[in-house]
């Protein structure tokens, strides 16, 4: 356990961080917007009237960068979870993370079906999405707890220059 660790007095530290920053809240944007995107391609795919191939294409491309960017937020969320037990005693920090993993799994599931049959966007793709926009907003709540109520990764102001 780190000193950090120890003095309740003080916020809980970001472990994966560079210059002081933490890199979890730099990787999130990311995924967040290519997820919601492919809400939107989603929507304009089943409203039709336009291009249907394109919106398609677009659905899948950004659910492919959007899980990169997932994966990458994923490993700084981690670390800065199991990196400090602290965060871990942090309720919204455990929910938070379930409900980004529930998001991921859903929409590798969602890319996969959408590989297989892009008429799927219709049914079980645009149902996803939608359900995963939702848990996103649940997470992002979830995340703004932890930075405005509970402090993680926030400097102390002994450690602001």
């Amino acid at each position: 356990m780190s000193d950090l660790d120890r003095d309740d007095h003080r916020h809980p530290p970001s472990t994966a961080r560079i210059g002081g920053h933490p890199i979890h809240p730099m990787l999130v944007p990311f995924p967040i917007v290519c997820f919601i995107g492919a809400f939107v391609a989603d929507i304009f795919y089943v409203r039709g009237g336009g291009d249907q191939a394109v919106a398609a294409t677009a659905s899948i491309w950004l659910l492919a960068v959007g899980l990169v960017g997932a994966a990458l937020a994923a490993v700084a969320g981690f670390t800065d979870y199991f990196g400090s037990s602290r965060i871990r005693d942090i309720k919204d920090a455990t929910h938070h993370m379930i409900a980004n993993l529930l998001a991921v799994v859903l929409e590798v599931v969602n890319l996969f079906v959408r590989l297989n049959d892009r008429e799927a966007i219709s049914g079980t793709g645009i149902i996803l999405s939608g359900i995963v926009v939702l848990i996103l907003l649940y997470s992002g709540w979830k995340g703004g707890e932890l930075i405005y109520r509970h402090g993680v990764g926030v400097l102390d102001k002994s450690e602001v220059r």
